[in-house]
């Protein structure tokens, strides 16, 4: 049941922040909201930064989703550029420099930091994080003035921001430790024709290469040193790991769990309560292991914000473990994936069987049809599938939605051998890729009936 006359405070503006701030007001009306970020701005959408560097998206306008006015006219006070510095929990209070704001309901969005290497040089100028839009208006101005630039590590976020990088036509280099792209989290037969798209468009990939230091000169980066030598550069993009933001919380006595996000349960509630926590500073729990993670994408951000503001209102929302669907575009392929691939599976020791089939996203006739990749991770004794990567040049995201649904149901692969699917030659093929590889598994193991 709603709470009327409640002093909620929202720390953080991200995309948790401000759902949670939006669901709040609309669950108690008569609730008193107040939300407090750092920055400049709300509600726009970062992950649209590297494409209005790479020029895909004419400008950084078009990444604003309201304005702040919109949040006062539905009676959320917004207190922009405005820093908490503390939670008093005994007290019920947040610190904003020498001044204390009440509260009854407490919801953290504090989102991530960068995972910053520990190296000489860190501290230089030129070295540029994508997070903030304001700071990315600022870069995009010098992107106009420079010929080269480093990737730092072939996160998603590097592998797209080399691609736009490389497509606004400068000399773009992309370094990361690991054997292949993404190799964390994606699978080499899945990376390889992202791979081989970047180098098409001119990005130089320096795999199996750790960064050793950044140098300088007059205080500016110059160049980066790596295990293979110093490449010479104006700007430095560093795309590591996103890391929770969880000060705040853990000087509070919040618990925080092994992944070092903020601990909540399926309401979003902390260890303390009255106090709700949501997006990137949290774990949650993944649908298959059963073991915390963190670092999703901005959707899973949007959702928790959602439960997180409508219990902190009164009301009895509750949020599913995870099996993280996720799709991009690398170079000119799109990827994209449900849970874990073969890779994590063998890391985690994982008893799984791959299936695999390359089917196409449209009928063979029809302009612009393009091919598909789709392997199914399952149990080998109860065909249960546990995972699925993609690669291919359309038709990827929706795929990755549907199987991400379909594996949380507990689909096997004799059900998505005999699926339906839409055929239309301009958007569906006769034989669905995803059945196709169902149906290869099947006849590997004996069992296509």
């Amino acid at each position: 049941m709603a709470k009327d006359g409640l002093r909620i405070i929202v720390i953080g503006g991200g995309a948790a922040g401000i759902s949670a701030a939006s669901t709040a007001k609309s669950v108690a009306p008569d609730a008193s909201v107040t939300l407090f970020t750092e920055f400049e701005d709300v509600a726009y959408s970062p992950c649209g930064i590297p494409f209005v560097h790479g020029r895909e998206i004419p400008d950084f306008r078009s990444l604003f989703l309201q304005t702040p006015e919109h949040y006062a006219e539905i009676g959320i006070d917004l207190r922009l550029q405005t820093k908490v510095t503390g939670i008093n929990i005994e007290r019920r209070t947040v610190s904003v420099g020498s001044q204390e704001f009440g509260w009854d309901r407490l919801i953290i969005a504090t989102g991530f930091e960068y995972d910053k290497p520990d190296i000489p040089g860190i501290d230089l100028e030129g070295l540029y994080y994508v997070k903030n839009i304001r700071r990315a208006m600022e870069f995009d101005k010098v992107l106009d003035q420079i010929k080269r630039v480093v990737v730092v590590s072939a996160t998603p976020l590097g592998i797209e921001m080399a691609g736009n990088l490389a497509h606004r036509g400068l000399e773009t280099y992309l370094v990361d430790e690991g054997p292949w792209l993404m190799s964390k989290v994606a699978d080499p037969d899945i990376m390889e024709p992202v791979h081989k798209s970047l180098e098409e468009m001119g990005v130089k990939i320096h795999l199996g290469t750790k960064v050793l230091a950044f140098k300088g000169e007059n205080g500016r980066v110059k160049a980066v040193s790596t295990t293979e030598g110093e490449i010479d550069c104006e700007l430095v993009v560093v795309a590591t790991h996103k890391v929770p933001n969880n000060r705040i919380a853990r000087e509070a006595g919040i618990k925080i769990g092994a992944t070092g996000g903020i601990v909540v349960d399926d309401h979003m509630r902390t260890s303390v309560k009255d106090v709700y926590a949501a997006g990137d500073c949290i774990e949650v729990i993944h649908g298959v292991t059963e073991i915390p993670i963190q670092g999703l994408s901005g959707s899973h951000a949007y959702s928790q914000g959602k439960v997180a503001g409508a219990n902190a209102a009164g009301g009895d929302r509750s949020y599913d473990p995870v099996f993280v669907p996720w799709g991009m575009v690398g170079g000119k392929v799109m990827i994209g994936g449900v849970s874990l691939g073969e890779t994590l599976h063998k890391a985690l020791g994982i008893p799984h069987f791959v299936a695999v089939a390359e089917g196409i996203s449209r009928a063979r006739y029809y302009p612009g049809v393009s091919k598909i990749r789709v392997k199914l991770i399952a149990d080998p004794d109860t065909l249960r599938v546990t995972g699925a990567q993609l690669v291919g040049g359309e038709g990827i995201k929706e795929r990755a939605d549907f199987l991400a649904f379909a594996i949380k149901r507990g689909a096997t692969l004799e059900d998505f051998a005999w699926m339906e699917n839409v055929y239309s030659p301009p958007i569906g093929a006769l034989m669905e890729p995803i059945a196709l590889a169902a149906q290869a598994g099947l006849s590997k193991l004996g069992k296509l009936k």
